[in-house]
């Protein structure tokens, strides 16, 4: 059994027997202080390693390609009941270390059980950057100048189906529950992280309505900033045409009060729909007259310059002599 295996099991037995040493004695008290001391560079050295596998008083931390240091307090390899203090000066002295290297920033994910070392990483000089349902990030500016951190997310992005049946000219609408306004509008709702447009509005179709649809192209985005409904930041409200490949309405009712298959140039022209919407009508009205090539965002995968990756990229259709470059 190595040194280091040896302390990590035997002095938690030790400390234990000095903790329970009578309050009057006071040779177990200052052995008790002592230990104290003792484990709290022990606890350091046993459980924070370096990248390399050597023992380290500094936090383990990867460095991305702009210079940066990316550390995760992750319960497995941090000591969970380090107190404040130590970390105060494990962080310091890792903060010392990283100038010294001439990193630039440090991104600290910091899961939601080890909240209270936030504050100690605050009086240090860190702020929030975000955070997410378990974790929060903070971040640490240590280059020249102003900081060149990008921000975190500012858009929430909204997707809604036009499902237009262009045998029947009639285009699929709902009214949504708990509005100020009973208005009809084409079924959406928000984008989940990873999830293409497209697939986004045939998934909320689905859900909203019963009625399975494909993607046929992007007609429209609106960009609005300060929005309620995304806790006022900026929200871009995506609209796309899709083809029916179903017709029996299923509806949610949780969400919505009533779901129908309407005459476009119904809701081009009626009050009870939103502005957005009847425009959107009447776009649709348009390219059933003149051909939906000329309203039509198209998409298109490509690879992208990141190995194994792909992206979709939207845009009106080219000619086919154009399209060989």
């Amino acid at each position: 059994m190595t040194m280091a295996a040896l302390n990590c099991k035997v002095f938690p037995i030790i400390r234990t027997v000095f903790v329970k040493a009578s309050p009057g004695c006071l040779r177990a008290t200052r052995l008790t202080q002592r230990t104290d001391r003792f484990f709290s560079c022990l606890g350091q050295n046993c459980q924070l390693h370096n990248e390399k596998g050597t023992k380290s008083n500094t936090l383990t931390g990867k460095v991305d390609r702009f210079g940066g240091v990316t550390v995760h307090l992750n319960e497995r390899e941090f000591p969970p009941d380090i107190s404040d203090g130590t970390f105060s000066v494990l962080l310091r002295d890792s903060l010392s270390q990283w100038r010294t290297e001439g990193r630039v920033a440090v991104w600290l994910h910091v899961p939601i059980s080890q909240s209270r070392l936030m504050g100690v990483a605050a009086s240090q000089g860190f702020t929030f950057h975000h955070a997410r349902q378990d974790r929060a990030t903070l971040a640490l500016w240590l280059g020249e100048g102003e900081s060149r951190l990008p921000g975190f997310a500012t858009h929430q992005v909204g997707v809604a189906g036009a499902v237009l049946d262009e045998t029947s000219g009639k285009v699929l609408v709902v009214q949504d529950k708990n509005k100020t306004k009973d208005a009809w509008k084409f079924p959406g709702g928000l984008s989940d992280p990873g999830e293409n447009i497209g697939a986004t509005a045939v998934r909320e179709v689905f859900e909203e309505t019963g009625v399975r649809a494909e993607f046929r192209s992007l007609l429209s985005i609106r960009q609005q900033h300060n929005h309620p409904g995304a806790f006022g930041m900026s929200d871009m409200y995506i609209i796309c045409r899709l083809r029916p490949l179903t017709f029996d309405i299923n509806f949610c009712r949780q969400e919505c009060l009533r779901c129908e298959w309407m005459e476009v140039a119904e809701l081009a022209k009626t009050d009870a729909t939103t502005p957005i919407t009847s425009r959107i009508a009447r776009l649709l009205l348009y390219g059933s007259r003149e051909g939906f090539d000329k309203i039509d965002l198209s998409m298109e995968e490509l690879p992208a310059v990141y190995s194994g990756m792909f992206y979709q990229l939207y845009h009106r259709a080219l000619p086919e002599a154009c399209r060989q470059v």
